[in-house]
């Protein structure tokens, strides 16, 4: 049996390919190829449009796929949330679908929109949106390049951001979010009452988020001595509990700890202090609560 995923195509393919790969799962595409080769003989991938995602899979031509939950709410796709996966392009945040103005607009809020003309390649959603506030306007599709509409061709845009410096760079003002989207694991229906695609899924899940959780954290392990173990625990954060082990034939205790890799700029020299010795910090492939 085989699950047919479908991927993101584009500016989301390679972060979505290197979480796929610190999961365990090989991703190798040919130039111009839709169809990848992974080192896992369940999966069959498709590569296509985030912006298709959702539509494919509510029909049933994928069984799952990866894309935003603009997307989803764009398409309408009655389909079933298998795993909320929080990675953008650039960053490990949640994107953003605003509504911004020339930088020097009259438009304060949305309710200045009335009887504007606002582009975006999110229509239906930003519709919604509009109607949610009682506002009317035209809200048409946008090809691309939607920063630059404004103010000739458009009064408004409502398009996605990651960190805002392109709505920035393009002398654009945002006046009101219309919703934060993150990256979703989705099913078709019918696959997730399929009991091995839904346990292949959830396998799936369970990986990816264990691969995204141990993006911010790190291992520590150290040598201590016995007389100094309660300093060193008192300067260690930790998940749970440090392990704790005995060394062979001697006071001195091995300490491993898991933490978040901000703390350890500041917390390697504190242990060194309270008399910590041979520090190693170590990278993290996968964190499963």
């Amino acid at each position: 049996m085989k699950l047919r995923l479908g991927l993101p195509k584009g500016s989301l393919q390679e972060a979505t390919f290197n979480l796929f790969k610190q999961a365990g799962f090989e991703i190798n595409v040919r130039s111009r190829s839709y169809f990848p080769v992974v080192n896992d003989p369940e999966l069959e991938i498709i590569l296509m449009r985030a912006q298709e995602i959702p539509r494919y899979v509510d029909e049933g031509v994928l069984d799952a796929g990866i894309s935003g939950l603009d997307w989803i709410l764009e398409n309408e796709a009655n389909v079933v949330e298998v795993a909320d996966l929080i990675y953008a392009k650039s960053t490990s945040n949640p994107i953003r679908l605003v509504l911004a103005v020339a930088k020097d607009s009259d438009i304060m809020d949305v309710s200045g929109l009335n009887g504007k003309r606002i582009a975006t390649e999110l229509v239906k959603v930003t519709q919604k949106y509009l109607k949610e506030n009682a506002v009317e306007a035209t809200v048409e599709y946008s090809y691309g390049a939607t920063e630059v509409k404004v103010p000739d061709l458009v009064d408004a845009i409502a398009d996605i951001t990651e960190t805002g410096s392109s709505i920035k760079a393009n002398n654009l003002r945002i006046i009101a979010t219309i919703l934060e989207s993150t990256t979703k694991l989705h099913a078709n229906t019918k696959a997730w009452n399929d009991p091995w695609k839904k346990e292949k899924l959830q396998n799936l899940a369970v990986l990816l988020q264990g691969a995204l959780r141990a993006r911010s954290k790190v291992g520590l392990k150290m040598n201590v001595p016995g007389d100094k173990l309660d300093t060193i625990l008192d300067v260690l954060p930790s998940m749970k509990h440090p392990t704790i082990s005995q060394l062979v034939h001697s006071d001195w205790v091995a300490v491993e700890v898991i933490l978040e890799e901000k703390q350890v700029r500041d917390l390697i020299p504190a242990l060194k202090r309270a008399g910590a010795q041979d520090i190693i910090e170590y990278p993290l492939t996968k964190v499963i609560p």
